[in-house]
């Protein structure tokens, strides 16, 4: 990549009101690097503002800047998260119902998982309980906005579509934890209009640190992406 360059987050793509949704910037940056990234969100990223992508030749990192200051910083990582098997799309389209996002949400405009965004707005991906399982799973299928010339989902919609099933498997949606640090990696991109699964589940809490695994699944019941996230509980 170039030394520097500048994106900015436009609205549509919040997460909480003020700022962007966290896996979707932290896939923007991943795509900057061109390169398999952990990502750190170090303070809520804001929207509609240009924000510089400059490398760190001292730490080997690349940040994300606003005038304020750094707003995420990315460095070499990997995830080999072992997936869990998906329910079926018909299954997952079914749980929806029971989505607790549509009783109570902490972001109800949120790209990813908002129920207040429409079709072709928002992604609306529902994650919810599948009985019997340690597991969250929404049923996806992606509209053309999210495509690229090649007809197939943009690396940074793959990047926030495993984000928020994370953040309702690790059990405290309603609190409303921020994404923390988040590292995902794209083995092939879904289709626009393909019957996709996405499902997320919890691996664990340390005090107010929160981590989960998520995974996308195409047509087929193919893994395609997954991600490990580290969540933070806000203090009360």
């Amino acid at each position: 990549m170039t030394a520097s360059r500048f994106i900015m987050i436009g609205k549509r793509f919040r997460g909480p009101p003020q700022s962007g949704n966290g896996g979707y910037v932290c896939g923007l940056l991943a795509g900057a690097a061109g390169s398999a990234l952990t990502v750190r969100l170090l303070r809520p990223p804001p929207l509609d503002q240009p924000l510089e992508i400059r490398e760190d030749p001292e730490t080997s990192q690349i940040l994300l800047m606003s005038g304020e200051g750094p707003v995420a910083s990315g460095r070499q990582g990997s995830c080999d998260l072992e997936v869990p098997e998906p329910p079926p799309y018909a299954e997952a389209l079914a749980v929806a119902h029971g989505y607790e996002g549509f009783r109570e949400h902490a972001y109800p405009g949120c790209f990813v998982c908002g129920p207040e965004r429409a079709r072709g707005d928002g992604m609306r991906i529902f994650a919810s309980a599948i009985a019997g399982r340690d597991l969250y799973a929404a049923a996806w299928l992606p509209d053309e906005s999210l495509a690229g010339a090649d007809g197939k989902v943009l690396p940074e919609f793959m990047w926030a579509a495993l984000d928020c099933p994370g953040f309702f498997a690790i059990g405290l949606a309603a609190r409303g934890p921020l994404l923390g640090e988040f590292t995902a990696r794209v083995d092939r991109r879904v289709h626009v209009n393909e019957a996709c699964v996405v499902i997320g589940w919890s691996t664990g809490h340390d005090g107010r640190k929160h981590y989960s695994g998520t995974a996308v699944f195409d047509e087929n019941g193919e893994p395609c992406a997954r991600a490990a996230a580290t969540w933070i509980e806000l203090k009360r």
